[in-house]
């Protein structure tokens, strides 16, 4: 279903409760049916000055070749209104104990030599290619990602950016990804339970449930 709506440019959502055809017939259906923006594309260039490594969280089937970002031949995702999109990377800064990589050889001489590197006060460049509904030319949006741009801390994000953090890790480890390995489903709670916010239609309490819900199951194995 996910592959079809895919292709037709539209929306899949499992439906198993009252509450879920509500959230997706009723609150989500606006982007299906006003799209904004179409063939919409992201791509994150980081910079090696700063970061050794990046893993993208998700997205396996929304993955685009490097080539295809300037080809607009190349079906895409669409941005309906009041829709928006969250993409997170996982990243080690360079020179971090956490680095499970170790760097080229080759091309390292200019790694270690910020002076050859343009832009290099830059962890990141971030590109975005669109549409407008009625147009088959793509525009583009570009924005560096600097120290600007950071948070003093964890805490300091905003409870959504939080949240979709919590939503992340608790998805990883249903996956039995080993980047969350020593990754506990209580703290996944505590960091959704954190950033619950107002939750008007309850959609982050079931979350918490699913939460407990699975960290119960794994403890009866």
């Amino acid at each position: 279903m996910q592959e079809v709506a895919q292709h037709g440019n539209g929306g899949a959502g499992y439906i198993d409760t009252l509450a879920e055809a509500e959230k997706a017939l009723v609150e989500e259906a606006g982007w299906t049916l006003f799209p904004i923006a179409k063939d919409v594309k992201l791509q994150v260039e980081f910079n090696p000055q700063a970061i050794a490594e990046y893993r993208l969280i998700g997205y396996e089937t929304r993955a685009l070749n490097r080539e295809d970002f300037n080809d607009d031949r190349v079906d895409a995702g669409e941005i309906g209104s009041g829709h928006s999109v969250t993409a997170i990377y996982e990243i080690t800064p360079k020179g971090s104990p956490a680095q499970q990589i170790d760097d080229l050889r080759y091309g390292q001489a200019k790694v270690d030599n910020p002076a050859a590197i343009a832009n290099a006060g830059e962890y990141a460049f971030v590109k975005i290619r669109y549409k407008l509904p009625d147009e088959d030319a793509s525009r583009l949006i570009t924005m560096p990602v600097t120290a600007a741009n950071e948070v003093a801390s964890f805490d300091a994000a905003s409870a959504d950016q939080r949240f979709s953090v919590a939503v992340a890790a608790f998805g990883q480890k249903l996956r039995g990804t080993s980047q969350v390995a020593g990754y506990g489903y209580d703290r996944v709670s505590e960091i959704a339970a954190a950033a619950r916010g107002a939750d008007t239609f309850g959609y982050r309490a079931e979350f918490l449930s699913l939460v407990r819900l699975a960290s119960a199951l794994d403890g009866r194995r």
